[in-house]
């Protein structure tokens, strides 16, 4: 699996080692993580991709990505397919270290993953955030998805990859 370039930024489809890493907070000769990498949510991301991968194998390319600064090459926060697609839909997940928050880093990501999505001839991506989280609405909301409901304390979200724009 190739890693996903944007304009900014570089994905990196991580494997399990790197995630078990990544979940304990270990960096090794290599890995190159902004000073607040990984926070609380790229720890509880990674570690239900690992738990997904040890039940049913790589989970490449809907796995986790690692996404990492072009100029610095910082890794600075992850996104993620949550499982694999079912009946052309498949979930995704996202977040950013403190010190990257911002900058439209997250949402850039994103379309790379709708990019996979599409590339992969699924229909429909969706996502959720909770009430509170406005800055997670607006960059959904940037990438193309659009508010389809409520669930509890969650905000549900879509992106239809086979309408027109």
């Amino acid at each position: 699996m190739t890693d996903l370039q944007t304009p900014r930024l570089r994905l990196h489809a991580i494997d399990a080692a790197e995630g078990e890493r990544i979940v304990g907070r270990r960096a090794e000769a290599g890995d190159a993580w902004a000073d607040d990498y990984p926070f609380d949510g790229d720890v509880i991301g990674v570690s239900a991709f690992l738990r997904a991968t040890a039940a049913h194998g790589d989970q490449r390319p809907f796995g986790h990505y690692r996404i990492s600064r072009a100029a610095d090459g910082l890794a600075i926060g992850g996104i993620g397919f949550k499982g694999q697609p079912d009946e052309g839909c498949v979930e995704v997940g996202y977040g950013l270290s403190p010190s990257a928050r911002g900058h439209g880093y997250a949402a850039e990501a994103l379309t790379a993953l709708l990019n996979v999505a599409t590339g992969h001839g699924l229909s429909r991506v969706i996502a959720d955030t909770t009430h509170d989280n406005v800055a997670s609405q607006r960059t959904l909301e940037r990438a193309g998805f659009r508010h389809i409901g409520t669930d509890g304390d969650l905000r549900l979200y879509e992106v239809r990859l086979d309408a027109a724009p």
